[in-house]
This record gives structure tokens, sequence and C-alpha cells, in this order.
């Protein structure tokens, strides 16, 4: 190599070193049931590598988590007894975890989540078959809850319309995706549950996701390993079928336990985990009206319970419940194959992970 050509090498090398050093730090958090706590890490956002930072403990099954709009602060829900969810404050330094306050759970929450004014904590109970509201004071600490609502069995995702209309859950038992309507100036959920879609006997849907870029909502089926496309009427909050493809690999012939689901955040690629055959599904989604074309399965950790995308959709992040660790995966901007780039312990059982870059 020429003497220009090492000094434009190391310049740019060094530029890269300078640019990561700068970059404002993105952190990773693992909720890990087994051992209790939370395993946090701090994201290179250009190599996709992971450095542990903090072993944050609960003192309970934690198992789904969310991030305030604003990333001030993470809530974990405690599925072992006494039930609850607790309020962490995110350190804009170094991204360590400070206790806030905690709240009583109605039940056993598989999922939680923020409405969208940021004012109350939406929860879905599998076992108590059931959603509960939680307020938030002005600090962002939980109460108590303020409202139940008995849905059919085995209630799995709770999640607000991109406007705030409509609280939506997915109910895996009775097989149905179903809707309330919400109250504007409380946020309060109004009357009883419609059935927005009714599903297959045995389907069992499981996590779902909206996709704003074309009024659709992704829903993922637990039990036939199915990923369904829907149009999303955010006028009457109806739903209906649009396209139904598969997660599970090919020749897989084992029972499909589908997990998780997410979007990059340009809506281009959805990627849904199965844990029957530990492996990430992915696939392109088509600019002219987000039907689905498979790109790839890649193998992955051992029951993938969990995972997510970066904010800036270059790195996904998958965790295994079985292997107790995390891998980080580069998303190749233009195929959006994945590729291997780093892989780290966490605590025991890990489940699910949130991704938060710092103020």
């Amino acid at each position: 190599m020429s003497a220009t050509g090492f000094f434009r090498t190391g310049t740019a090398a060094l530029m890269m070193v300078l640019l990561s050093a700068c970059a404002t730090p993105t952190m990773v958090y693992v909720s890990n049931a087994e051992s209790q706590d939370i395993s946090v890490f701090r994201l290179d956002t250009a190599q996709g590598t992971l450095q542990p930072v903090q072993t944050r403990a609960v003192g309970g099954t934690v198992m789904p988590m969310a991030v305030s709009a604003d990333r001030q602060r993470l809530y974990a829900a405690i599925r072992s007894k006494p039930y609850s969810v607790v309020a962490l404050r995110i350190d804009n330094r170094d991204g360590t975890l400070h206790e806030l306050g905690a709240a009583p759970l109605a039940d056993s929450m598989a999922n939680i989540a923020l409405d969208r004014g940021n004012k109350l904590i939406l929860s879905a109970s599998y076992g108590g078959n059931k959603l509960s509201v939680n307020p938030l004071d002005k600090d962002g600490v939980p109460q108590a809850p303020s409202q139940i609502v008995p849905t059919g069995p085995m209630a799995h995702q709770v999640s607000s319309s991109p406007d705030g209309r409509f609280v939506y859950a997915s109910v895996l038992g009775a097989d149905q995706l179903i809707r309330l309507d919400v109250d504007a100036a409380t946020g309060r959920l109004q009357g009883e549950p419609v059935v927005a879609l009714q599903l297959p006997a045995q389907s069992g849907p499981r996590h779902f996701v909206f996709s704003t870029r074309h009024a659709l909502i992704y829903l993922l089926d637990e039990l036939d390993g199915r990923l369904h496309v829907l149009r999303h009427d955010a006028a009457t909050g109806g739903a209906s079928l649009l396209q139904t493809v598969s997660v599970v690999p090919p020749g897989f012939s084992g029972k499909p336990a589908a997990a998780d689901l997410h979007l990059t955040p340009d809506g281009r690629f959805l990627y849904a985990s199965e844990r029957g055959s530990n492996t990430l599904a992915g696939f392109e989604v088509a600019a002219a009206d987000g039907q689905l074309r498979l790109i790839d399965h890649w193998p992955t950790e051992t029951q993938p319970r969990g995972f997510n995308i970066s904010p800036d959709g270059r790195f996904l992040l998958a965790v295994g419940q079985k292997s107790h660790s995390l891998t980080s995966y580069r998303i190749d901007a233009a195929t959006g194959r994945l590729t291997e780039v780093a892989r780290v312990p966490t605590g025991k059982g890990p489940n699910w992970v949130e991704i938060v870059p710092l103020r």
C-alpha cells in the first residue's frame, strides 16, 4: 500500500473511532426472568458490539418492559407475586437504571405498554384473562390500577393505535384481535371489547405491530406459526385480512411457537422469532401495499422469546430464554439479510429487549 493509501485508510479508521466515541450512547436493556434482574449493555452503533454496563436486581420474575416516549424511564413488569410494575430512571450519562417507584398490577402480565399520551400503563394478563390500566403520576411513577377489563382467555399483547383512538389486544385463547374505544380526554377504556378480527381456531394470535406507512397491522400467531397482514381502518378501528405467510422454516416438522415481531423504523423489513425451530424469519415489505416477501430464515438463540431492532435500523438484537445470551446481528440496508456480529452472556432466562438512545 502506498503512503497516501495508508494515510487515507488510517484516517478513515480514526474517524470511525472518533465518531463512535462522540456518538450519543445507545443502551440495551434485557429482562432476565430466572435471575430476577435486568442486564444493561452499551451498543456500539458503528460495529454492533455490546459492552456490559450494569446488572440491576428487581427482586422478582421480571419479563415485559416498556420505555417512556421521552426515553427517561424504563417500566418492568414483575410476574411473580406480588405482581407489580417497577419504574426505573434511565441515567442520561451512562444508561444505568435507578428505581423511582413501583405499584401493584392487577395480575401477572404478559405485556405492558404506554398509551400514546404517556400517562397510563396498559397491561394484558395471559393467566388472568384481562386488560388493566395503571395511571402514572406527574413524575412518571405508576399508581394502583384504575381500570380492569375482562377479555377472553389468554390476553397476550395490548397496544394503542397510532392515533390513540383505540386500544387493541391479542387474545390467544379465543383466537381474536379485540378493540376498545379510548376516551380522548382521560385515556380511559370505554365500553365492552369488540372483536376486530376472528382468526382460525388454534391459531393463537400473540404479538402485533402497526405500520403507519401502509395503515396495516402485522399480527403473529404463536400456535400455527403464521403471520397475517391486516388492513387497518383508522376511522372505524376495523381490521381485515390482506395476506398470510408462514414464519416457520421449510422442512420444520415440530410444533410452532412463534414469539416476537418487529418492523425496522423505516418500515422496509419485518422480522419474527420462532421458538420451535430457534430461528428468525425476515421479510421485505412491499413499498406499494405493505405485503410481505420472505427474505430468509436464520438460526438464532435457543428459545428466542424476545428481540428488538435498534432505532437507527442497523442492528437486530435477539435473546435466548434457554441459552441465556444475547446476539447482535447487522441488518443489510439493501437486502434485509442478517449477519451475526457479537454474542454476550445475559442473566438467566432473558426474554425481553428494549433499545434506547440516550438523550
